[in-house]
């Protein structure tokens, strides 16, 4: 399929420099707040030196109603609904007479904004003005692609947009009209589903953004279509991410699902599973060792997490636990995160984490990971992993990489025989 595009910017940056600079006097746009920020169930929109707050309590994968806003007095703060305090402030420069969506996005301690313009004129009958926005900070580059609704494969999929990096966003693609699947997946890789849309349908003769979202684990995308000068409709991932990790002694087989998807079959302990993509909600939970079943529970997953499944302690009757895992980016690019993931059998002690002689975790019990840490990047360090008494691992000359996200797994048996090692998740 070729696609024909319309210029429309590469980074967020641009984004904003599409506006032209309003006029002066008493000239004003129109301005909403679409809350696209999955840490932030409530969110408003300020502006003016005293900050009139002009949308209140914009919920997650909603926008505001249109309120005009002065050209030259149009100072904007993102503010938390529940406490009133500014997580994001910005000066945009407005076009009088223009319609804006102002766009919060990001997670914790990290929300950033985009200024959309809503100034496209319709395409023709039977055509359709679609625009991608990469808004997830912590996805990585993404590509995404079309399909028709009753397709489940991407094989004769057509590319809408290659390669969008976070922060930036694709031309407006010259579509039909109509309803159809779309797929984001890794940029390059078709096999790396970050979100799958069965229904989406593209307004005749109307124009309309995908803005992609980010999620609690970091690394699977929510999406939200916003209409031109319309509606905006969620659509939430129904997937989250699971790996199955064993830290029973070593020599021990491990098999384990959760639903239909297998995590591990006859894995020898310890063992470090890769992410499996699953269903949200109740799923049934199978799991056994040496060939015997182990009585388990339904697990309960929420769309959008990275979870480890952890078991360990006993050969006959292992406890399993389920760790959520922050796998989001650091929010400082010159930064990694590392965590600590105690998966000792017979063993209480408690574990720390040591890169060269500073602390990143303490005290994390078995079943346990420790709250994943900032550190600067660094080369040729020490990694150590201690007990109050004992010290159970050294590694010497490790990279600690800016941008990605480390594990640091200690599984086995922690009366005996000890396995540790330094993983990069992302």
């Amino acid at each position: 399929m070729r696609i024909k595009t319309w210029a429309w910017g590469l980074s967020v940056a641009s984004m904003a420099l599409l506006t032209a600079c309003g006029g002066g006097g008493s000239s004003s746009a129109d301005v909403r707040l679409l809350n696209a920020s999955i840490s932030y169930s409530s969110l408003d929109m300020a502006v003016g030196e005293d900050e009139t707050v002009v949308n209140s309590a914009i919920t997650y994968a909603n926008v505001g109603s249109y309120a005009s806003v002065k050209t030259d007095d149009a100072g904007t703060y993102i503010q938390n609904s529940t406490v009133g305090s500014t997580l994001y402030s910005t000066t945009p420069s407005l076009s009088s007479g223009t319609k804006y969506t102002m766009i919060a996005y990001g997670t914790t301690g990290a929300v950033k904004t985009t200024l959309l313009q809503e100034n496209q004129d319709d395409p023709d009958s039977g055509k359709s003005k679609f625009l991608i926005l990469n808004l997830a900070p912590d996805a990585g580059a993404l590509d995404i692609y079309e399909t028709s609704t009753s397709e489940t494969t991407l094989s004769d999929a057509a590319t809408v947009a290659s390669n969008i990096a976070a922060g930036s966003g694709s031309g407006y693609a010259s579509l039909k009209s109509g309803t159809y699947r779309f797929v984001v997946t890794a940029a390059g890789d078709k096999t790396d589903i970050r979100l799958e849309i069965p229904s989406l349908t593209l307004p005749d003769a109307g124009v309309s953004a995908l803005i992609l979202t980010g999620s609690n684990g970091g690394v699977l995308v929510n999406g939200m279509q916003l209409i031109q000068k319309g509606a905006v409709t969620n659509y939430a991932n129904s997937t989250a991410r699971v790996r199955l990790v064993s830290g029973l002694p070593t020599g021990n087989a491990i098999t384990g699902s959760v639903g239909s998807n297998a995590l591990l079959s006859n894995a020898s302990s310890p063992a470090i599973g890769s992410y499996v993509k699953v269903a949200s909600g109740s799923q049934a939970v199978a799991l056994s060792v040496n060939g015997t079943a182990i009585a388990s529970n339904n697990a309960t997953i929420q769309a959008g997490y990275d979870y480890t499944m952890l078991v360990y302690g006993s050969t006959s009757a292992p406890t399993v636990t389920m760790l959520s895992d922050d796998n989001k980016l650091p929010t400082t690019s010159t930064y990694a995160k590392v965590r600590l993931i105690n998966g000792l059998s017979n063993s209480t002690a408690g574990l720390n984490l040591n890169i060269n002689y500073a602390a990143y975790a303490s005290n994390v019990t078995a079943g346990a990971s420790s709250t994943a840490q900032q550190i600067a990047a660094v080369t040729d360090a020490l990694l150590t992993v201690t007990t109050t008494s004992t010290t159970l691992f050294t590694q010497t000359d490790t990279d600690i990489i800016a941008n990605n996200v480390y594990t640091v797994f200690v599984l086995g048996d922690g009366s005996g025989q000890v396995s540790a090692s330094l993983r990069r998740e992302r």
